[in-house]
């Protein structure tokens, strides 16, 4: 535990505090408000491996959610379990967690609230999690509604707009629209559904950056600022390290699009 404010407030105490009944007046003021900001931090700050079964599961779910779980989703939770280093008992757990969530009769919505509890109120490790989700939901190509339904649910839980969604989605590559009808998890007919394209172009950066074509350039600026402030591998902490080098990668797409919007528009 961080003992700041029972330090300082002490030594206020004793100073101004007529001596030592002042320092210990002061000492257990501050001791509270460690004590208070340390219980903030542990709710704030994500269970190491508690990510790891529900996150799996989930890309079980994902992958089969279409009826049959391909090679390329099957590859995809493999590299997953490379890039965070699972081995011996927590590969065995990731394993176990996905071939849970391939069964039939496979319920996303504990393993969602299970991954909302680990982000807490770290919303900036929601991003990650999102980030290993939609390469299972893309893994073979253009992902039908049943994928993107279990994707959404996600997101909602873990306080992502579609917006944000979308700018994700754009950093992989892909276009979507996310216009009509609601996140409709439980929803199963296609009836207006068009999935998100593969964007032969690459990421477009007005999407990644999450604004319309004719914002003006301080928007465009403003836009950037807030984005690169959420992103940035500085801000993630004790987050993981496959995820936190998943979060860079996500900073050099921002970096990109901006870079391209600067020299298409003529300013610095």
């Amino acid at each position: 535990m961080n003992f700041t404010w029972t330090l300082w407030l002490a030594l206020f105490g004793l100073i101004f505090g007529h001596g030592l009944p002042g320092a210990v007046v002061g000492g257990i003021t501050g001791f509270i408000i460690d004590s208070l900001r340390q219980g903030q931090r542990r709710r704030a700050t994500p269970q190491a491996g508690g990510y790891i079964s529900p996150l799996f599961a989930l890309l079980g779910a994902v992958a089969k959610a279409d009826g049959r779980v391909s090679e390329a989703e099957i590859a995809v939770a493999e590299r997953v379990m490379q890039r965070m280093g699972l081995e011996h008992e927590p590969r065995k757990q990731a394993i176990t967690a996905f071939n849970a969530g391939k069964q039939p009769e496979f319920d996303v919505t504990p393993a969602i609230e299970q991954l909302r509890r680990w982000v807490g109120l770290r919303r900036d490790h929601a991003f990650p999690v999102l980030d290993v989700v939609i390469e299972t939901v893309i893994a073979e190509g253009n992902p039908p509604p049943e994928k993107m339904a279990i994707l959404r649910q996600l997101a909602f839980a873990l306080r992502v707009s579609d917006m944000e969604l979308m700018a994700l989605m754009a950093m992989k590559g892909y276009a979507w629209n996310a216009t009509g009808g609601s996140r409709g998890y439980n929803q199963r007919g296609n009836g207006g559904y068009v999935p998100p394209q593969r964007n032969t172009n690459g990421p477009d950066p007005y999407t990644v950056l999450g604004i319309a074509r004719d914002v003006d350039d301080r928007a465009v600026k403003r836009a950037y600022r807030k984005l690169i402030s959420e992103h940035h591998p500085d801000r993630l902490g004790d987050l993981p390290e496959a995820m936190r080098k998943q979060a860079e990668s996500r900073a050099s797409e921002i970096n990109a699009a901006y870079e391209r919007i600067k020299a298409e528009r003529g300013f610095k």
